[in-house]
């Protein structure tokens, strides 16, 4: 792609970077900015960089928040006694979108995948086990997408919370398998949620 201005190419070249934008969408986008007044440009622009440096987790369930307790983990009517383990932030935007979920949750920040040399201590295992360990829970929902990551995941966490005798049940399997949580519709996923079935039922079917 021939450029007349080396700003254009390296404003596409940055927005390329972003996933499942090709060059073509990327010069798009980059020529909608370049049409709109400075101060939205601005206010674009400047979103971004707070987003960067201001963003944090939530230092009880890892989600991301604006502050260092998540609006979920500190609203008083939710049950934090029943854990819903996600993959990340997206997981629990899909299962909050059902409005058929209200409990608490516990974002892994990924699935363990061997061959892309993600193992349990690169996720957020170790909090999970504290935290059932340390504070009342009577439930744990293993809410992760139908995949081989996600199966090998739900088995690893089994294995370390199978001894603190809290009922560990997983979403029923309305999505296809290799299906992602955040793809699946809101009916779906929220039946999903409610027909909760143990994971030891699951894992003998």
């Amino acid at each position: 792609m021939n450029f007349s201005s080396k700003l254009l190419e390296d404003a596409v070249n940055e927005f390329s970077k972003l996933p499942g934008v090709g060059q073509k969408t990327a010069l798009r986008l980059v020529l909608h900015l370049l049409g709109k007044e400075q101060e939205e440009v601005d206010t674009f622009g400047n979103s971004i960089i707070r987003l960067k440096r201001d963003i944090k987790h939530c230092q009880v369930c890892h989600n991301i928040s604006d502050l260092p307790v998540c609006s979920i983990c500190s609203s008083t009517k939710r049950d934090k006694e029943v854990i819903c383990v996600v993959e990340d932030t997206r997981d629990v935007m899909a299962i909050e979108n059902t409005s058929q979920y209200f409990g608490a949750y516990h974002v892994l920040g990924g699935l363990i995948s061997p061959m892309d040399g993600i193992g349990p201590s690169d996720l957020f295992i170790d909090s999970l086990v504290q935290r059932v360990a340390t504070t009342p829970v009577k439930e744990i929902i293993l809410a992760l997408s139908a995949t081989m990551e996600g199966d090998t995941t739900l088995f690893y966490l089994y294995k370390r919370l199978k001894d603190f005798q809290v009922p560990i049940t997983t979403i029923a399997r309305g999505i296809a398998f290799g299906g992602e949580l955040e793809y699946a519709d809101e009916i779906t996923l929220g039946r999903s949620i409610v027909t909760r079935v143990p994971y030891v039922s699951s894992i003998k079917m």
